[in-house]
């Protein structure tokens, strides 16, 4: 079987690849006793000493998460995650030897898992880079299950989507053919196709997907 290439997605392996851990720090030492407690823990590391040697790197397809340093030379690691705001798969950990209220707060705030005072706890830190990963495999998983679904509507007829889009509002099938203009076995047939297409094994299951594709379900 042939190994993804840079940029190339294997969305079925993802969740369950060697996770990943960033490590942006401009003080060589941190970098290096993160990177071996990475490694202690069966993670993956890959360090930078900047934070625009990181952008320059390629996406990885994996659980991943981010240990940043705030204070960077170049761009500071609050900018860095103002940036990367889109990647909710890879949860940011900030490390910082200056810790202040307002900037905590505006890290939390923008979805950091943690702030950490350097000299750092190894436990705290070991935990902290553990909640992030679960957190990067649940947003891996929920890409994978959200482009499956999307791919599933893209198979729709415009007639199944019309129908589609009736069957989840809670008309009848009565109904919904005096709406499109169609005979009522004419809608159970393309009703059954949309089941079958879209995977659904209930009425309630079409609506939640329909609700995760931001179809309108209510009454208009």
């Amino acid at each position: 079987m042939s190994t993804p290439t840079c940029g190339e997605s294997n969305d079925a392996a993802a969740p369950q690849a060697i996770p990943v851990v960033f490590v942006v720090d401009d003080d060589v030492s941190v970098r290096e006793s993160v990177e071996l407690l990475v490694l202690s823990a069966g993670w993956r590391p890959q360090t930078f000493a900047s934070a625009r040697d990181f952008l320059a790197r390629p996406r990885v397809v994996a659980p991943s998460c981010l240990v940043l340093d705030v204070h960077l030379p170049d761009l500071n690691g609050l900018d860095l995650q103002e940036r990367i705001v889109d990647r909710i798969d890879m949860p940011i950990i900030f490390i910082t030897g200056y810790g202040d209220v307002p900037m905590t707060v505006r890290a939390m705030k923008a979805g950091a898992v943690e702030v950490l005072t350097k000299p750092f706890n190894e436990d705290v830190l070991l935990g902290a880079i553990q909640h992030a990963l679960e957190r990067s495999r649940t947003a891996l998983r929920q890409e994978v299950e959200m482009r499956a679904l999307r791919q599933d509507y893209a198979s729709l007829s415009r007639r199944e989507r019309e129908v589609m889009a009736l069957v989840v509002r809670g008309l009848l099938n009565k109904q919904i053919g005096g709406e499109l203009g169609i005979s009522e076995i004419t809608v159970k047939t393309h009703r059954g196709r949309v089941m079958r297409k879209m995977k659904a094994g209930s009425l309630a299951d079409l609506v939640n997907m329909a609700a995760k594709l931001r179809l309108a379900t209510g009454h208009s």
